[in-house]
């Protein structure tokens, strides 16, 4: 992904604190030099130094078959607003777009062992909605069973991590608290919430 120095993010934990917060992704492979792509749901751990990624497909997707000989590509996005040039002090300004992402790189592992795959499932529930698993719990080894064949669960290893937040860095202070007051007064989440990312920039940096 293409990051100036200006918009890097380097911090750890901050991307991972993202990642957590924007956790449905796009997972990118290939097949036979063409590319490959799912939107999925993601657990993120940190484990003995390495950042682990957690999914599944659906079985019918074929996406899964020839993952694991081949580096793979996960895209956390979100937020992102436009920018008006009504905000600059300068008229001869064109307009952009602000916004936060993340590139994972890494190597897929497909997880076999059923009790594996029960475990990660369950740690999707946990995360995404910890009220369901009460009745998870309650629910048939039938229909479970029959659940997860219709799945292939997968861990994604981490071996590459690029994080670009292009916040308005290169405008004045000025010009920033415009767009910012501008975004979080918006009625667009997406908009309301790249302000907030935006004013908590530029708090860290004052």
């Amino acid at each position: 992904m293409y990051t100036s120095k200006l918009n890097q993010v380097l911090n750890q934990e901050e991307i991972l604190s993202f990642m957590k917060r924007f956790s449905f992704a796009t997972i990118i492979s290939g097949d036979d030099e063409v590319p490959q792509a799912s939107h999925l749901p993601f657990t993120i751990t940190y484990k003995n130094g390495e950042i682990l990624l957690h999914g599944h497909f659906a079985r019918a997707n074929k996406q899964w078959k020839n993952i694991e000989t081949q580096k793979v590509l996960v895209i956390f996005s979100e937020p992102h607003a436009y920018i008006s040039t009504s905000h600059y002090n300068n008229r001869e300004s064109v307009p952009t777009w602000n916004y936060y992402a993340v590139h994972a790189y890494g190597d897929c592992k497909i997880i076999h062992d059923k009790s594996a795959v029960l475990d990660a499932l369950e740690d999707m529930i946990n995360f995404y909605e910890p009220e369901y698993k009460n009745q998870w719990d309650t629910l048939t080894g039938n229909f479970k069973d029959k659940m997860l064949q219709g799945i292939v669960a997968f861990t994604v290893t981490v071996t590459n991590l690029q994080a670009s937040q292009k916040l308005s860095q290169n405008k004045t202070i000025e010009e920033q608290q415009r767009i910012i007051d501008s975004l979080t007064s918006s009625k667009d989440t997406n908009a309301k919430i790249t302000g907030d990312y935006m004013k908590a920039n530029l708090e860290k940096k004052s």
